[in-house]
């Protein structure tokens, strides 16, 4: 059997590894105040390790 050799898609995000959001209100040029929030399971790369399974050992 073979292994998939690319990472899947982070199952907690769909992919969408970052979104901005916005504080309210607006800086003194006229600029919405945002911060970028990271998912928290795949610190924002949007992917998941592939996992390896181990066979049993004799």
């Amino acid at each position: 059997m073979t292994h998939p050799t690319t990472p899947r898609i982070c199952p907690n995000c769909d992919g969408h590894a970052s979104a901005a959001i916005t504080l309210g209100g607006r800086d003194a040029s006229g600029h919405l105040r945002t911060i970028t929030a990271y998912c928290p399971a795949c610190h924002g790369t949007g992917t998941r390790p592939i996992r390896t399974r181990e066979g049993a050992r004799a």
